[in-house]
């Protein structure tokens, strides 16, 4: 019924926002500067709930083999740099600012498979061409404009899109059947941040250690309503929701975290966001 793709869209936002805030708040407002750490945590508690999930049959698992998962492993590869990296962006970056890079992955995406396709850029709609421009100036015009310039938010940010716009690609082209936990454990790589943590001055307080484990809860659930919207909506439907997810955690956070924005930031947000409204009508035009 349609009922149920709205309860679907408004799950996947109930737990895209505050799943952001809260990551936000960890690396940011807590300072906690070692995101390999705060990612193998939210490994760990992601794998147990999603095994626990799978023997309860919430989620559909299947074992692979190990030529699946070296077949994988640029993709897993893509993935920890696009996690890493957008963790980095986000301890730097106000979430507005964030979210206006992370758009720029679809020019990543888009050029990518142009330049995969044999068509090249013959077949691209007119309406993709401006969209597409639209973000990427916003994006670029976005540092000059930034009144708290921060030089390592921005440098980990164009990491964050070109990781995801290529991972996009490898996923357009290598679409597993099946929910995997190798993404997950892959991406769990504490490395020296291990012993650097233990200097952290929050490490044993009741607030970073409930930051955390609400991150993971926050992540893994966020992770099955992704799954669940993308299996039972249209591709543009699915994009329009994580648009509106996006747009409701850029309009709530100033309630929630301290962040300089003059007008002309303001307007690349606001245009990066026109050009992603746009996008999603081109993809349903061609349609």
């Amino acid at each position: 019924m349609h009922w149920k793709k709205h309860v679907t869209g408004l799950t996947f936002c109930f737990f895209f926002v505050p799943s952001y805030f809260t990551n936000k708040y960890v690396l940011s407002v807590l300072k906690f500067t070692y995101p390999t750490l705060f990612q193998g945590w939210q490994t760990l508690i992601g794998v147990l709930l999603l095994l626990l999930s799978g023997k309860l049959g919430w989620v559909e698992m299947s074992s692979f083999s190990r030529s699946a998962a070296l077949s994988w492993l640029p993709g897993s590869l893509l993935f920890v740099g696009n996690i890493y990296a957008g963790s980095r962006a986000l301890a730097c970056l106000p979430i507005a600012f964030f979210f206006t890079l992370h758009n720029a992955s679809e020019v990543v995406y888009v050029f990518m498979e142009r330049l995969i396709k044999r068509d090249g850029f013959t077949e691209i709609s007119g309406m993709k061409v401006i969209s597409v421009s639209v973000v990427l100036l916003s994006a670029v015009s976005l540092p000059l404009h930034d009144p708290q310039f921060d030089q390592a938010g921005y440098t980990w940010g164009v990491i964050h899109l070109c990781s995801l716009g290529a991972y996009r690609v490898f996923q357009t082209h290598f679409k597993p059947n099946h929910l995997s936990v190798l993404l997950l454990v892959l991406a769990a790589h504490p490395t020296g941040d291990l012993f650097g943590a233990w200097k952290f001055p929050f490490l044993l307080s009741l607030r970073f250690q409930s930051g955390c484990c609400a991150s993971a809860l926050l992540g893994f659930f966020l992770l099955l309503a992704t799954v669940k919207l993308k299996s039972g909506l249209a591709s543009e439907q699915c994009n329009m929701w994580i648009f509106l997810s996006k747009v409701m955690a850029i309009c709530l956070s100033p309630f929630v975290f301290i962040s300089d924005v003059n007008t002309p930031s303001l307007a690349c947000v606001v245009f990066s966001h026109i050009g992603e409204v746009l996008l999603v009508y081109s993809d349903r035009i061609l349609r």
